[in-house]
């Protein structure tokens, strides 16, 4: 029996002008990181949790590492399971409306770029746990598996 890779990540809806912060990760395989596979689609700032690293400071951590973004408050709104193949992993998410600074290309190499979209006109590749988060959130659900 093969032995899979599980862990845990985290990603945040940024919330501004009824908009939340999307970013285009690279269509490059050898310079993403996700386990996942999420080359070319749109993703939440965020990522994996360190180990016995707080959900509080990864947040803080990942959105500062990947947009220079500074958060002030947040909250956690949901869980939810993501397997492919011999990956599963459970990703935390929060949502955001208190943070300063904006958008700039911290992991050029990862997301190639940010853009703000509105809950109604989301792009349509999103990233899968990404795509859970922002389903939770506008379904007001906490779980999904």
């Amino acid at each position: 029996m093969s032995q899979g890779v599980s862990g845990a990540g985290l990603g945040i809806m940024l919330v501004r002008d009824d908009k939340i912060l999307l970013g285009k990760r690279t269509d490059d395989v050898s310079k993403g990181t996700s386990e996942l596979k999420g080359e070319g689609t749109w993703t939440l700032p965020g990522g994996k949790l360190h180990f016995k690293e707080s959900f509080e400071d990864a947040l803080v951590r990942e959105v500062n590492e990947e947009t220079g973004i500074d958060l002030i408050s947040f909250e956690i709104i949901c869980v939810s399971n993501e397997i492919a193949g011999e990956k599963h992993f459970v990703t935390i998410g929060a949502v955001s409306e208190e943070f300063e600074g904006e958008a700039n290309l911290m992991e050029p190499e990862e997301i190639t770029e940010w853009q703000w979209f509105s809950l109604d006109e989301l792009p349509e590749k999103l990233f899968i746990p990404s795509k859970n988060i922002i389903e939770n959130y506008k379904e007001g659900t906490f779980c999904r598996d």
